[in-house]
């Protein structure tokens, strides 16, 4: 479903951070299969796979998500290795307007991988902003809007600032983190169920 070769053919900035960003990975036909067989996700924060039902398209975008070839183009663009790393993959389908706050992912990542799946973004708020520090949401490096089949990824490092202005309402896609061990992953895993059923005991409390 995933078009490689978009991803492969974008340009990687290098400072601050390294990252990249590629538009319409997803053909328009395959992103409305994703989107008709995305999970049924009402509450905030991100979900393990293992906590979702979704249709068979959504199924067969993961199956690419795992692939050696995605693996592959991120390794060089990103001088990494990573076909020795568990990948960890989480779906988000709501954002809640606490979310978006500044941080640089955790030192248990390596690369950050996001998919949006919405339609075409016309808000200003849940804009991904990468930036050049962690107190200013305006210092802008790029800005990348949640369209689907949008797809952006960076090399987490101490200053992979990013963030988004407030948002609040439906916000879907797919992150994909390569870890540094399965200890780590297990442990990220395990707190992201904990959370995802406890929303569902109580789908107001906090995510």
């Amino acid at each position: 479903m995933i078009e490689f070769e978009r991803i492969a053919g974008a340009e990687v900035q290098h400072q601050p951070f390294s990252f990249f960003m590629a538009r319409d990975v997803l053909p328009t036909a395959a992103l409305g299969e994703v989107r008709r067989d995305f999970p049924a996700i009402t509450g905030s924060g991100v979900y393990p796979l293992k906590e979702l039902s979704y249709g068979d398209a959504f199924a067969r975008l993961v199956d690419d998500i795992k692939s050696r070839r995605l693996e592959e183009i991120l390794e060089e663009k990103f001088d990494v290795e990573l076909a020795d790393k568990p990948l960890m993959i989480t779906v988000r389908g709501h954002c809640a307007r606490r979310d978006g706050r500044i941080h640089t992912d955790s030192t248990d990542k390596i690369v950050t991988c996001l998919l949006y799946l919405n339609d075409s973004w016309a808000e200003d708020g849940g804009r991904l902003r990468l930036l050049r520090n962690g107190h200013d949401i305006d210092a802008v490096i790029a800005e990348v809007p949640p369209d689907g089949g949008t797809f952006v990824a960076f090399k987490r490092s101490d200053n992979s600032w990013h963030g988004h202005l407030p948002f609040e309402g439906p916000r879907r896609y797919v992150m994909f983190n390569w870890v540094r061990s399965e200890a780590v992953l297990m442990k990220n895993i395990g707190r992201h169920t904990l959370s995802a059923r406890l929303k569902r005991l109580n789908p107001f409390a906090a995510g």
